[in-house]
């Protein structure tokens, strides 16, 4: 019963978000909708890590099918100037958390991890292992993971005047082509293989496996409506369940510094993806989520929503996301050893 309850509230606030046009309403409005009913009525939901999995797999699916033979045409010429400006963009960021660190009561290396655009749990478990502030790093991710995911597509639909209510409902999805659903067995195998070898392997096997199918000429059917809009909110009702408005105010005065952080790491994310698409043929809207430090599955839909290449943005994404994860934090742990940055 408190599954129901907790999809009753994530599905409701989820509607409310659709009928006043927020970007990506199903799963903002799932986040909001657990964080709002939570700290009203002090009781506890429960949101299933497997059911997230679920969803997640789902979206990964559904991103998989816009995969073409074109596709990998597309990006290659992008790759080594897209992992130029998203380093950049991560020594930015990591040079501005060491120069606040200066000023306010938090050790370098618990700002540096703080601060980092990437995977939550990652970070907070490689700044453990230098004996950083852990909860300070969960607090302040925390807020840095709400602001981007509010305000990216927030800022990007009404920058593009773009209507964001047609990512509630995904072009085509409601309509049945042919092809058999039991090819995606395999997009689900995808998924469950990878879960202890990649990061957001839920997402990214399906993905993978999809859209090797879908470009080997595969026919597969379209994945319906319903279908998307119950992934979405199974994923936010999971990320509005690990939030806590306690936990942010946890923060204390500090809190405010790594959202200015944060905005300043969204202003230059959009700034960066315009030059790009400036020097590139890529649509703006394609450029500036594939930039966005956001995570992968929130940009995509995001990017569904304004006309915007889903295929192309959860490519260069998924490069960004294997940066960050993978290779920042083992070279921030070296360098804060070879250094000796430790407080």
């Amino acid at each position: 019963m408190k599954v129901l309850e907790t999809y009753l509230v994530a599905g409701l606030t989820g509607l409310l978000f659709y009928m006043i046009h927020s970007p990506i309403p199903w799963m903002l409005g799932a986040i909001t909708g657990m964080l709002v009913w939570k700290t009203a009525t002090k009781r506890t939901l429960v949101a299933p890590k497997f059911l997230s999995n679920i969803g997640l797999i789902i979206l990964g699916t559904y991103f998989g099918l816009s995969f073409t033979k074109d596709t990998f045409l597309t990006i290659a010429p992008y790759i080594v100037p897209f992992l130029v400006v998203a380093v950049l963009m991560i020594a930015i960021t990591i040079t501005n958390s060491i120069i606040v660190a200066k000023w306010i009561h938090v050790d370098k290396i618990t700002s540096v991890f703080a601060s980092v655009p990437g995977g939550l749990s990652e970070m907070v478990a490689a700044s453990e292992s230098l004996n950083a502030n852990t909860a300070l790093v969960t607090i302040f991710q925390t807020i840095r993971l709400l602001t981007v995911v509010f305000l990216v597509p927030t800022f990007v639909v009404h920058w593009l005047n773009s209507g964001a209510s047609d990512s509630a409902l995904p072009n085509g999805a409601a309509l049945m082509s042919d092809g058999n659903y039991l090819w995606f067995a395999l997009s689900i195998a995808g998924g469950l293989l990878l879960r202890n070898l990649i990061p957001a392997a839920y997402v990214v096997g399906p993905l993978a496996a999809t859209a090797m199918m879908h470009v080997s000429g595969i026919e597969l059917p379209a994945l319906p409506a319903w279908l998307i809009v119950f992934a979405q909110i199974s994923v936010g009702m999971n990320m509005g369940n690990r939030i806590t408005v306690e936990d942010i105010k946890l923060g204390g005065k500090f809190g405010w510094v790594y959202f200015l952080l944060a905005l300043l790491l969204i202003a230059l994310s959009l700034g960066c993806g315009y030059v790009f698409a400036k020097l590139t043929n890529l649509p703006l809207a394609t450029a500036l989520l594939s930039l966005a430090p956001g995570g992968l599955v929130e940009m995509v839909l995001t990017a569904q929503s304004v006309g915007g290449d889903p295929s192309i943005v959860s490519s260069l994404q998924f490069i960004r996301l294997l940066l960050v994860i993978l290779v920042v934090p083992n070279v921030l742990k070296w360098a804060f050893r070879k250094f000796d940055y430790m407080t």
